[in-house]
């Protein structure tokens, strides 16, 4: 089987979700499972819901209508008889949210945030399915939730491979166009979890290894994996070949073209990912591989915004030793914060981490009572691979460094 994964940007309007019967018809789609996530900024605007439920705002209702609207407006271009059932189910989908927060009796955020951000990904595969049923494109749509299984850690939940592997074997017909959603799963007792936040990549990656897939092929409005996000760098390169091992080193650096998580069980059964542009289907793109290093060999800039850079130091001068260490990585475990670089010396500790689950606060309260602390909000941390030393005089210019980590073949620089 092939797996193929369709992003937002590709379904954003009914012109993307046209497209994507062109793709299909280009490329073929026998034997073909296909993950779709939500249209556009689908995702996004749910976040604003669920913020203005738990905020008790006013606004909820508007912005549950929002969503809806944006909705409608594809269906009725795509299905010009307001008779066609596909109004109703979307409908149902719309009334399934309003039900949930009606009832709802949990004040755990992630838990909510789960139940509710799903939609996005539910509702766009099954106007897609439609979509190109009604065009003779034959598919089966296929709920992700009743495969994909994991543990209950909400908005980042973690696989169950063996349950997993088993209901896919079931439940997905090898001979079949198949549609299922990206970036969901569930729980033991059937709540709807999500893998992360661009977690569709690792959905793909998900159903090859499961179903023995020849190749999985993400599809993007870019031509394949650049060397640098064009929306921050200038000049940006096309890598025509990358080595599981550096996508890898790329993806844990923070890539944006590939989920970190999507590439591991990819490379343990050795098939093999493109990345190619949904506006020239039949370009080579980016094929990422068993093989050695990058093609071309130039360095590769990546940048994560809105970090937070946090410094320690002993309350009376003390070395720190294993037992701070540790107590701090437990720290930042407990309050979920993604740790992205550490530096040590002998009086004090440096981490840069992404603050996603908003816990920032509560964890620099509890870090003064046990240290002195110093931090910076809302920097940048660049990470170049395969530097040169002109790579990084240009990145480095008119910018204040507060950390510099260097490795053989990576630099890292915390800046202002």
């Amino acid at each position: 089987m092939k797996i193929f994964k369709f992003g937002g940007a590709s379904v954003k309007d009914a012109n993307g979700v046209k497209n994507l019967v062109n793709v299909l018809q280009q490329v073929g789609y026998d034997n073909t499972l296909i993950v779709i996530s939500a249209m556009g900024k689908t995702t996004n605007a749910i976040e604003v819901v669920i913020k203005n439920y738990f905020e008790k705002n006013d606004e909820l209702q508007a912005s549950i209508q929002e969503i809806a609207k944006y909705h409608n407006e594809i269906l009725l271009e795509l299905f010009p008889n307001e008779s066609h059932p596909i109004f109703g189910k979307v409908k149902q989908f719309f009334e399934e949210m309003q039900g949930f927060l009606g009832r709802n009796k949990s004040p755990d955020y992630n838990y909510v945030y789960d139940q509710l951000v799903s939609y996005g990904e539910l509702i766009s595969t099954t106007i897609v399915s439609t979509y190109l049923n009604s065009v003779s494109i034959e598919n089966s749509w296929l709920d992700a939730r009743e495969m994909i299984k994991t543990d209950t850690y909400y908005r980042d939940a973690k696989v169950d491979w063996e349950l997993t592997q088993e209901n896919i074997k079931q439940k997905v017909n090898r001979n079949k166009l198949n549609i299922t959603q990206g970036f969901i799963g569930s729980d033991p007792n059937n709540f709807t979890t999500t893998l992360g936040r661009e977690g569709s990549d690792y959905t793909a990656a998900i159903f090859a290894y499961c179903l023995n897939a020849e190749s999985v092929t993400i599809w993007k409005d870019v031509p394949g994996v650049l060397n640098a996000d064009p929306r921050y760098f200038e000049n940006a390169q096309l890598l025509h070949h990358i080595s599981y091992r550096e996508a890898i080193e790329l993806a844990f650096y923070g890539a944006s073209v590939i989920h970190p998580k999507t590439l591991q069980p990819l490379q343990r059964k050795e098939i093999p990912l493109y990345v190619k542009s949904f506006l020239n289907p039949k370009a080579d793109g980016t094929a990422v591989k068993k093989g050695a290093g990058i093609t071309p060999n130039v360095p590769c800039f990546i940048v994560k915004k809105n970090q937070v850079l946090i410094s320690l130091s002993s309350l009376d001068f003390s070395f720190f030793v294993e037992n701070n260490i540790s107590e701090i990585f437990k720290l930042l475990h407990d309050y979920k914060m993604k740790v992205d670089v550490i530096q040590n010396s002998a009086i004090s500790f440096s981490v840069c981490i992404d603050n996603k689950f908003n816990n920032l606060e509560k964890l620099l309260k509890t870090l003064r009572s046990k240290f002195k602390v110093t931090h910076h909000e809302n920097v940048s941390l660049y990470t170049i691979r395969h530097f040169t030393e002109a790579a990084i005089e240009g990145l480095q210019k008119d910018k204040e460094i507060l950390l510099e980590q260097r490795a053989d073949q990576t630099i890292q620089l915390v800046v202002k």
